[in-house]
C-alpha cells in the first residue's frame, strides 16, 4: 500500500496488529477465474492493520497512505466511496452477511506494498482487514474461507472481477515455497523455490511505474472473452467443467463457434495451465533453464493472445533476456502495466538491477523500481515484539 515505512503509526491504545504480504505470480496468469492453475509466492512487502476499541456506535477506517476516512454506523457504510476504504469496508460487508458483526472499532492501515504494480496491494489489505475483523468478533475461519470472503468483497463491493489467486496466496503462503493452486477446488501443493538445485537464483520484480486498475474495462473485457469461449466449450463437450479441464485440441474444434478474441483468450488460458504444470516439474527437477523458457512463453502468450501487455512491459522483458544471469522474464499481475518478474542468477542480481534500470530510464525517461524478493509466509497476527 505505497512506500510508507511500517514504523509509522497512529497512537491507538490496546490495539491488535495483523500483517499480510504482497505477492508475485511466477506463472499462471488470468487462469484463476476459470478453474486453472497458478504458481505465486508471497513477498516481503506488507499491509499492517491495527484494530482497537471504538466508541459505542461507530466504525472508523483510516490510512497513512490516503486522505480521508470512512466512519459511522453500519447504515453509513452501505455505499462505495471509490477510495482505499472500499477494500476493508467490503470485507466488513461480507462478514455481516455471514452474521458476523464486530463491535465498534478503530482500524488503522499502513504498509509498503507498491500501488498499481501488480503485486496485489488490494488482496493484502483485504486479508489483513479480515483477520483483524475476525479477531474483533471472536471468530475464526479457514484459509480458504478467508480467501473466498476477501475475493467476494472485491468482486461485489469494490466491483473488480478478480480471481481467487491473490487472496489465497496472501493468506496461505509458506516461506521458501511457491504455492501451486488449483483454483477450482482450492487444493494446492507447496513447491520449493530458490532452494536446493535452484539456490543460486533470485526472484526480481521490476515495476514499470505504468499504473493500472483492474477494476477498469480492459480487465473485464478480457474476462468476458474467457467466459464466452468457456461456455462454447462446455456446450460442445459434456462433462467439461471449465478451462481447467480443456485441451488446445478441443479449443481448435470450437474455434469457428466463438469470436476471435474469445478464442485467443482461451488459447492463452489453456496453454498457460500447461505451462504451470510443466513449471512444477521443472522446479522439482531443479531445471532453471526450462522454468525460464516457460516464463518467457507465458509472456508471449499474454502479449499476443490475452493482449494485456504494453510497450513498457515488453521492453522490460526483452531487455531482461539480453542481460547476463537472467534465466526467464514475464509480465506478472493483471497486466496493462505493473511489474515484470525475472529469474536471475544470484551473483548477477546487482548488475542486472543496475542495467535494467539504466536501459528503462534511457528509453522512457522513467526510473523503475526493482524488488529482490524472497518467498515468505502468508498473513499473521503479530506478536507484540514484532510490531512496528
Amino acid at each position: 500500500m505505497g512506500d510508507i515505512p511500517l514504523s509509522t503509526s497512529f497512537s491507538t491504545q490496546h490495539e491488535t496488529v495483523f500483517r499480510a504480504p504482497a505477492r508475485v505470480n511466477l506463472l499462471g496468469e488470468h487462469t484463476d477465474y476459470s478453474g486453472g492453475y497458478v504458481l505465486p509466492i508471497a513477498i516481503p512487502y506488507y499491509t499492517e492493520v491495527k484494530i482497537a476499541d471504538g466508541d459505542s456506535r461507530h466504525y472508523l477506517f483510516r490510512s497513512h497512505q490516503f486522505s480521508g476516512v470512512a466512519e459511522g454506523g453500519w447504515r453509513d457504510l452501505q455505499e462505495r466511496r471509490h477510495s482505499w476504504s472500499d477494500y476493508p469496508v467490503g470485507v466488513l460487508h461480507e462478514l455481516v452477511k455471514l452474521g458476523i458483526s464486530p463491535p465498534p472499532f478503530v482500524m488503522d492501515v499502513s504498509g509498503n506494498v507498491p500501488l498499481g504494480a501488480g503485486l496485489s496491494s488490494s488482496a493484502s489489505i483485504e486479508v489483513a482487514s479480515c483477520l483483524a475483523l475476525l479477531h474483533r468478533s471472536g471468530k475464526t475461519m479457514t484459509d480458504a474461507e478467508i480467501a473466498l470472503l476477501c475475493q467476494r468483497a472485491e468482486n461485489i463491493f469494490v466491483q473488480s472481477p478478480c480471481g481467487i489467486m491473490d487472496q489465497f496466496v496472501v493468506t496461505a503462503a509458506k516461506q521458501g515455497h511457491a504455492l501451486l493452486l488449483q483454483t477450482r477446488d482450492l487444493t494446492y501443493d507447496l513447491v520449493p523455490v530458490t532452494s536446493g538445485a535452484l539456490a543460486d537464483l533470485r526472484i526480481v520484480a521490476c515495476n514499470s511505474l505504468v499504473k493500472h486498475s483492474i477494476a477498469a474495462g480492459d480487465y473485464g473485457s478480457r474476462r468476458k472473452g474467457v467466459e464466452t469461449g468457456q461456455q462454447v466449450l462446455r456446450e460442445r463437450f459434456s462433462g467439461l467443467r471449465d478451462l481447467g479441464d480443456a485441451t488446445l485440441e478441443q479449443l481448435e474444434q470450437c474455434a469457428n463457434q466463438m469470436p476471435e478474441d474469445a478464442y485467443k483468450r482461451c488459447r492463452h488460458v489453456i496453454s498457460e495451465n500447461g505451462r504451470v504444470m510443466a513449471a512444477r516439474e521443472a522446479l522439482l527437477a531443479g531445471d532453471a533453464k526450462r522454468f525460464g523458457e516457460l516464463m518467457l512463453g507465458s509472456h508471449v502468450s499474454q502479449r499476443n493472445d490475452f493482449e494485456c501487455s504494453c510497450e513498457e512491459i515488453d521492453f522490460l522483458v526483452e531487455t531482461a533476456m539480453t542481460l547476463q544471469g537472467c534465466v526467464g522474464a514475464r509480465l506478472t499481475g493483471g497486466g496493462f502495466g505493473g511489474c515484470t518478474v525475472n529469474l536471475v542468477r544470484k551473483e548477477d542480481v546487482d548488475t542486472f538491477t543496475a542495467s535494467i534500470k539504466d536501459a528503462y530510464r534511457q528509453r522512457f525517461n522513467i526510473q523503475p523500481e526493482v524488488y529482490v524478493c524472497d518467498a515468505v509466509d502468508g498473513a499473521v497476527k503479530l506478536a507484540a515484539k514484532e510490531r512496528a
